[in-house]
């Protein structure tokens, strides 16, 4: 008998088992699994993948750089940048960080400047208000130095501001303006004002 595996058996007629039309070989088969090929003899399968890659989604640019994998049975080098530990600040109210595309560590941080936190306290921010935590005690009478102006009119325009030394005026007074009589050489009155 030249054959001896049995790869096809009929039992009264019947197709029982039939190997011919198989196509499996010893490399599809994972390895160390045994099966039987189509003319019946034993196989131990022999390939090493450990997964079918076919319907993977995965692209170089969402892989860790230099890092390396397979998808849709092609090998696979990443080029996502390993950014590690990202750090930032802001240091202005409309101020952005932008995060850097890559991957990173999950130990980086945000945060605002230290000059600009340092403003951040309670005497800098005007009583009731709360910024970023921080409620406000300023009253806002903080190193005033208020002053009371009096002017006298002008034929011309007068712009009245705090003196040199002062940082609001609280009032100003505006003197009546000056108006006189005196007889004058023609006999009549002269009358002055200003």
């Amino acid at each position: 008998m030249a054959n001896q595996y049995k790869s096809k058996v009929i039992f009264n007629g019947d197709v029982l088992i039939d190997l011919t039309a198989d196509t499996i070989t010893a490399a599809d088969l994972a390895k160390g699994k045994t099966a039987h090929d189509k003319s019946g003899a034993p196989i131990t399968g022999t390939n090493t993948y450990d997964s079918n890659t076919s319907n993977d989604t995965a692209a170089a640019s969402e892989i860790l750089a230099t890092k390396t994998a397979h998808a849709r049975g092609t090998a696979l080098t990443g080029t996502m940048p390993n950014n590690g530990a990202v750090t930032g600040t802001i240091s202005t109210v409309s101020g952005e960080y932008t995060v850097p595309q890559g991957y990173h560590d999950g130990s980086g941080k945000v945060s605002i400047s230290s000059t600009e936190q340092a403003k951040i306290i309670a005497t800098n921010i005007r009583q009731g208000v709360t910024i970023l935590g921080v409620e406000g005690t300023m009253s806002g009478q903080e190193d005033v130095n208020a002053q009371s102006r009096t002017v006298t009119p002008t034929a011309s325009a007068q712009t009245i501001t705090p003196e040199t030394g002062y940082n609001y005026l609280t009032q100003v007074t505006v003197n009546a303006i000056p108006y006189s009589e005196s007889d004058n050489s023609a006999g009549g009155v002269t009358v002055t004002i200003g």
